[in-house]
């Protein structure tokens, strides 16, 4: 019993470690996924909204800290408590997840391992048992050093997040677990391989037979049925292969321009998923970086999806280039900025900064 208490504790720690990590890379992405649980069509709880930011630090520097206090076995009990209940909120939400398909993504370990709904909440009920077999054992769980050592570990812990988020925020995610990384193409991410699985779907056909109802199923094709058509429910049975890019597309006046401006040799995009929460000093430093990429030849364009406002922004900033529109999701998962800027190069992604870091842009000839 011991031994095993050991074992688990380690692995428990170690767990919720790097799962706050991963978080904690990009919190401006798993606060992105708690507005999700907090829209009105999930939790209805959108008074939250405001506030995503400091709640998902908080929660990540709380699953760390925890993580870090059960590894030290430091207050061994009140930790082993605040794990059970940290495990059954995850636990709450993953299954409202699972079981209402609301939230596809519970942002468990941020973008670096995705899991479905159902998986999540299997991972939390498999912690869960663990902090129950922790919680009736915690007499085998001694500390490693003493409580001042401990103390000092545990601020140092508490710091470390502090510090490493506010680099993050003025920044952006020293590691960029998405799809939109530099290096990665925009193009060969939206391929559907030839032989990939395809979307399966059950048809519910409802048919009126002499004075009865009936329902046929099928997935895809119209039954052969001597009856009259009443109607047809389609149910999601399998997604099927979904490419790393599915939804990016440059669109104006109901025009698609993607292609033509993927196709471009020097292409600056400035990004800006929401012109009313965006940082609007920041146009200060993109309208210096832009007036001098232009002089160089590069094409630039805006990106939003609050096309309503870029006139404003556009006369008000002296910006010398127009918006195109662009799903606000796919914004906010492009890059953690708002605004920010992205060079691409026929398609692949070469360079991407916080506006703060605008001036440390490197523009070719």
């Amino acid at each position: 019993m011991k031994y095993l208490v050991r074992v688990i504790r380690f692995f428990v720690g170690i767990i919720f470690i790097i799962s706050g990590f991963v978080k904690l890379i990009d919190p401006m992405g798993f606060s992105f996924k708690l507005q999700d649980y907090f829209a009105p069509d999930v939790l209805n709880i959108p008074f939250f909204m405001p506030f995503s930011y400091a709640i998902a630090l908080f929660m990540v520097t709380f699953e760390i800290v925890l993580g870090v206090m059960l590894l030290l076995g430091y207050q061994r009990k009140i930790t082993i408590y605040l794990l059970l209940l940290l495990t059954v909120f995850f636990g709450f939400l993953t299954f409202y997840s699972a079981y209402y398909n609301k939230v596809t993504d519970c942002g468990c370990f941020g973008d670096a391992v995705k899991f479905t709904p159902w998986q999540s909440f299997t991972k939390d009920m498999f912690l869960l048992v663990l902090v129950l077999f922790l919680l009736f054992g915690q007499k085998f769980i001694k500390p490693i050093f003493n409580n001042r050592i401990s103390i000092i570990i545990t601020i140092f812990s508490i710091l470390f997040c502090g510090i490493f988020a506010y680099y993050t925020n003025k920044h952006l995610p020293i590691i960029d677990f998405r799809p939109y990384k530099i290096g990665n193409n925009i193009q060969q991410g939206m391929i559907i391989p030839d032989n990939a699985p395809k979307a399966v779907f059950n048809y519910y056909w409802k048919f009126k037979i002499g004075d009865k109802e009936k329902i046929i199923t099928t997935q895809g094709a119209y039954p052969d049925v001597d009856g009259e058509f009443v109607d047809v429910v389609t149910e999601l049975i399998s997604k099927g292969y979904q490419p790393p890019i599915h939804d990016f597309t440059i669109e104006k006046n109901g025009e698609d321009y993607t292609k033509e401006m993927l196709d471009e040799s020097k292409l600056m995009m400035i990004i800006s998923y929401d012109l009313d929460k965006a940082n609007l000093e920041g146009f200060k430093c993109i309208k210096t970086l832009t007036d001098r990429a232009l002089r160089k030849g590069y094409k630039v364009i805006g990106m939003t999806a609050s096309m309503s406002k870029t006139a404003e922004i556009i006369k008000e900033y002296e910006l010398n280039f127009d918006f195109y529109f662009t799903d606000q999701t796919t914004l906010k998962t492009i890059i953690r900025s708002n605004p920010a800027v992205m060079i691409v190069e026929k398609g692949t992604i070469v360079q991407k900064a916080n506006y703060r870091d605008a001036d440390k842009i490197d523009l070719k000839p």
